[in-house]
C-alpha cells in the first residue's frame, strides 16, 4: 500500500520536551503541543507529549487541560510526564535503579552526594520515592553523573539505589515508554522528535536500530550581539552543534538559520525547514482606525522592550493619541514600569501583563500595527499570529524569523536602530491607506504558517527519516 501524499509512515511518535507550562513559557508552549496536534492530523496513530520537569501532577493536570481546551493537545492523553508515570506507578523506575547499570560506583548503593543539597519527590502515599540533586548556576547540570536517588518500596527487601544522573533517570523513563509501545511487537520503529536541546544533548548516542531522534530549533543560536554567524558560541549551542549531525533530522523555523549551521558545520540531508504552525482563525475585519500599537512577549533581555519604549517616546511627541499596549510577564516588568515612568509615559504606554489567548486575539483585533523590538528570534510566533489577524508588523530585521515570517505584511528596520523604528511607527500611523494595503499582505504572508500549509515540510522531513537507518546505530 503506498503512503497518501502528506501522511505519516506507520510508527509511534512521541514529542519530547523538559517542560511545557502555557503561563510560563511563550511561544514554546504553543509550539510543542502543536507539533502533536500536526501529527495526529498527519495520521500519526495517539502521538504523545512527553515532559521531563518536576511539577506536582496537580500543576500538569492544569497545564495538559488548558492546552486541550485551546486545541493545542489532541485530548488528554496525548500528555505523559516523568514524575507523574513514577508517583502513579513506580515499579519502572525502582526496576531500573535495581539494574543499576548506570549507577556511579562511589554511590552505587543509594547514597545521595553529600557535598549537594536535594529536593525530594513523594509518591502517592506522601513517602519519599525520588531525591533529585539540586545543581545551581550549572549551564551543563543534566550532564553531571550526580545520583538521583530511588527509595526503594516502603516494607520491601531491597535497599535504596541510585541512577546515574537526570541522564539515568530520563533515559530509564523513555525505555520504560517504548517498552509499553513495543509490547505487542518488540521491532516497533518510534520516532522521538526532541523539542528541549539539554534533553536532546543526553540522547545522542541512544544506539537503539528501531529508534530516529529528530530535534528541533525554537530560537537563534548566535551569541551576542545575534548577527555574526561566525562568532564563538557559547558552550551549551557549540556543545550540541558539534553532535548535530547524529540527529536523524533537525527541524529549523527558518531558512536562514539552516543557511548559516550548514555553512558553519556542515550540509546534511536531515536539514529541514519546519516552521510551527499557527491557527488562522476568522478572517479579519475591516481596516483598524486609530493609533493603538500592541507588543506581544516576554518581559526578558531577548525581547528589548525597553527599545521600544524609548522608540516610542518619539511616536508619542510625533502623535499624541498614539498608545502602546505591552502583553506579557517576566523579570524585567519593574525597570521597564520604571523606565515608562522616567520618561513620563505612564498614560499612554501601559504593561499589561499576561494574557489568554482569547485576550490576546482582542488586543490584536483592535490594534492598529504590532511592534517588535527582540534582539533575535527563532521564528517569532506571535508575529505570525498578529499577521493572521491582520495586522501590520513594524520589527527590528533581528536574526532570524522576523524577515522570513513578516514577508510583505510589515517594515522590517535596522537592528537596534531605535530612531528608524519609531520613524516607521509614526509613518504608518499618519497613513492609513498604507497600513489597510499592509494588513491586507499581513493575511497572506499568514497563510504560510496555517497547518495545512506546514504539515508537508513535517511529514516529508519524518518520512525521510524513517527511510533511512538510525545515525547512531
Amino acid at each position: 500500500m503506498t503512503q497518501p501524499e502528506h501522511s505519516l509512515p506507520d510508527a509511534a511518535y512521541l514529542v519530547l520536551a523538559s517542560r511545557v507550562a502555557p503561563a510560563l513559557d511563550g511561544g514554546f508552549a504553543v509550539a510543542v503541543p502543536s507539533r502533536v496536534t500536526q501529527l495526529a492530523a498527519a495520521g500519526a496513530r495517539h502521538p504523545v507529549l512527553l515532559t521531563v520537569d518536576a511539577a506536582d501532577p496537580a500543576t500538569h493536570a492544569q497545564w495538559r487541560d488548558e492546552l486541550v481546551a485551546r486545541g493545542l493537545l489532541p485530548d488528554a492523553a496525548a500528555w505523559r510526564n516523568l514524575f507523574d508515570d513514577a508517583i502513579a506507578d513506580p515499579s519502572w523506575l525502582r526496576s531500573a535503579a535495581q539494574q543499576g547499570a548506570d549507577a556511579p560506583a562511589a554511590h552505587e548503593q543509594g547514597a545521595a552526594d553529600p557535598q549537594r543539597d536535594y529536593r525530594q519527590i513523594r509518591d502517592a502515599a506522601a513517602r519519599p520515592l525520588i531525591e533529585l540533586p539540586v545543581i545551581e548556576n550549572d549551564p551543563a547540570w543534566h550532564l553531571t553523573d550526580a545520583p538521583v536517588v530511588v527509595h526503594a518500596a516502603e516494607g520491601g527487601p531491597e535497599a535504596d539505589r541510585v541512577l546515574a544522573g537526570f541522564r539515568g533517570l530520563y533515559r530509564a523513563w523513555l525505555g520504560h515508554v517504548i517498552a509499553e509501545l513495543r509490547r505487542d511487537d518488540p521491532q516497533r520503529v518510534v520516532v522521538v522528535i526532541c523539542e528541549s536541546r539539554q534533553v536532546g544533548e543526553l540522547l545522542v548516542d541512544w544506539d537503539d536500530p528501531n529508534v530516529r531522534l529528530v530535534h528541533t530549533v525554537h530560537n537563534s543560536h548566535l551569541p551576542a550581539p545575534y548577527d555574526d554567524p561566525a562568532a564563538a558560541l557559547a558552550p551549551p549551542w557549540q556543545r550540541w552543534l558539534e553532535h548535530v549531525h547524529a540527529y536523524d533530522a533537525v527541524l529549523w523555523p527558518t531558512q536562514a538559520q539552516l543557511d548559516d549551521v550548514a555553512d558553519r558545520f556542515g550540509v546534511d540531508e536531515g536539514f529541514r525547514v519546519v516552521p510551527s504552525p499557527i491557527d488562522l482563525g476568522p478572517e479579519p475585519g475591516s481596516p483598524r482606525a486609530g493609533a493603538r500599537v500592541v507588543m506581544v512577549g516576554r518581559l526578558a533581555d531577548q525581547k528589548r522592550v525597553d527599545r521600544a519604549v524609548d522608540a516610542f517616546a518619539r511616536v508619542h511627541a510625533a502623535v499624541p493619541e498614539a498608545t502602546l499596549d505591552i502583553y506579557g510577564d517576566g523579570p524585567l516588568r519593574e525597570r521597564l514600569q520604571q523606565q515608562i515612568d522616567e520618561q513620563k509615559l505612564a498614560d499612554v504606554v501601559h504593561l499589561r501583563g499576561a494574557v489568554d489567548p482569547a485576550a490576546r486575539d482582542a488586543a490584536f483585533e483592535a490594534a492598529t500595527l504590532m511592534l517588535v523590538s527582540a534582539a533575535f528570534e527563532g521564528q517569532g510566533l506571535s508575529i505570525a499570529e498578529a499577521l493572521a489577524r491582520g495586522l501590520p508588523v513594524v520589527s527590528f530585521d533581528a536574526k532570524y524569523g522576523p524577515r522570513e515570517v513578516i514577508g510583505q505584511g510589515g517594515v522590517l528596520v535596522p537592528r537596534g536602530d531605535v530612531d528608524a523604528l519609531a520613524d516607521a511607527v509614526i509613518a504608518m500611523l499618519r497613513d492609513p491607506e498604507r497600513a489597510a494595503a499592509l494588513a491586507r499582505a499581513a493575511r497572506e504572508a499568514a497563510r504560510r504558517f496555517a497547518p495545512g500549509a506546514v504539515r508537508p515540510a513535517l511529514v516529508e522531513a519524518l518520512t525521510a527519516a524513517l527511510r533511512h537507518p538510525s545515525r547512531r546505530a
